[in-house]
């Protein structure tokens, strides 16, 4: 409650309300902070542990790609309750993104638009990071997407170079095909393309696990034709969802700027995409999108998911939903 009544009310008034200012200046703290923090995983537990794609979880709440994209703040997310940290999407090119403004809230709908276009100083530059600063106690995913300046169909020499020069820091890899914030990145999902990359990468990854993170705007014949092209290439599992085109159930003056939405009106759906593939695979789920609360989380491990990821719920709630989704976790 602290977080919603003092901390969220400042952070969304920095930089006169733009989101990106509190997104920066909220990475760049954490990073400061990071080793006084680490004391206070107690607080934020106890823990649910569990094992994925050959990984030891120490919890089953994670931090999802985007928050951190260059790994600056690292040794403070296990600090607040995370039990493992994705980073990126990363490119094999440092790219700027896209123009400024690109996120938009919608306090009503417990939501947010972003068309950050994958903004990030580049892979090489995320390996060096990752290098220095070593183990943190967590599993440590790397989110690889494509550069905006490679054309699609080199697409997946791009994604090499990024998984070559992160593989010796990586626990696992998401294969980010799903952003729909980069020219033509979503068209990987179609079989034939999606067969090329994910072949490759999986020739490629000795052994390091490799997800696919997958769109909710997929129809399920397209969602089966992802899971065949995983299930070809031994892929260790699937990341649902991404954020979504749609605009249903989100209201206000941003609803229709450009951009994917997540928050509270994805919970429904990334549930039934989540149901969806628990049902057509085994292959294990990260289940995100639209987790608010510690029952949303639940709902998504019950649909079948093995592991959860928080984004926009962590903007509106803080760490005290990461506490409330361990604590509801362990308790089962």
């Amino acid at each position: 409650m602290v977080y919603q009544r003092l901390v969220r009310r400042v952070l969304f008034s920095l930089g006169k309300g733009d989101p990106e200012v509190a997104h920066e200046r909220t990475v760049k703290a954490l990073g400061r902070l990071a080793p006084a923090m680490r004391p206070l995983r107690g607080l934020f537990g106890p823990h649910a542990e569990t094992t994925a794609f050959g990984l030891r979880f120490p919890g089953v709440v994670g931090l999802a790609a985007g928050m951190d994209k260059d790994g600056r703040a690292l040794r403070a997310w296990p600090g607040l309750g995370f039990g493992f940290v994705e980073v990126g999407t990363v490119t094999r090119h440092p790219q700027p993104g896209n123009p400024k403004p690109r996120i938009f809230r919608l306090p009503d709908d417990q939501a947010v638009i972003n068309r950050m276009g994958f903004n990030n100083a580049g892979a090489d530059a995320l390996a060096a990071r990752l290098a220095a600063t070593g183990p943190i106690g967590v599993p440590i995913g790397v989110s690889i997407g494509k550069s905006k300046v490679t054309p699609v169909e080199d697409a997946v020499d791009d994604y090499l170079h990024s998984l070559r020069v992160l593989k010796p820091h990586a626990d696992y890899f998401a294969v980010n095909v799903s952003s729909p914030n980069t020219p033509g990145l979503r068209g990987l999902q179609d079989r034939g393309a999606l067969d090329e990359l994910v072949g490759a990468l999986a020739a490629e990854a000795d052994g390091t696990p490799i997800l696919v993170k997958i769109a909710p705007d997929l129809t399920d014949d397209a969602i089966g034709e992802v899971l065949q092209v995983c299930a070809d290439h031994d892929v260790d599992g699937l990341i649902a969802t991404n954020t979504t085109l749609s605009r249903e159930g989100a209201t206000g003056p941003h609803r229709d700027e450009a951009g994917g939405l997540s928050g509270r009106p994805l919970t429904e759906r990334a549930l039934e995409v989540v149901g969806f593939v628990a049902k057509e695979s085994d292959l294990p789920v990260i289940g995100v999108g639209g987790i608010m609360t510690a029952d949303d989380a639940l709902r998504m491990l019950d649909a079948g998911a093995r592991l959860v990821q928080l984004y926009t719920g962590f903007i509106y709630s803080g760490p005290a939903l990461v506490r409330a989704i361990n604590r509801a976790t362990a308790a089962r």
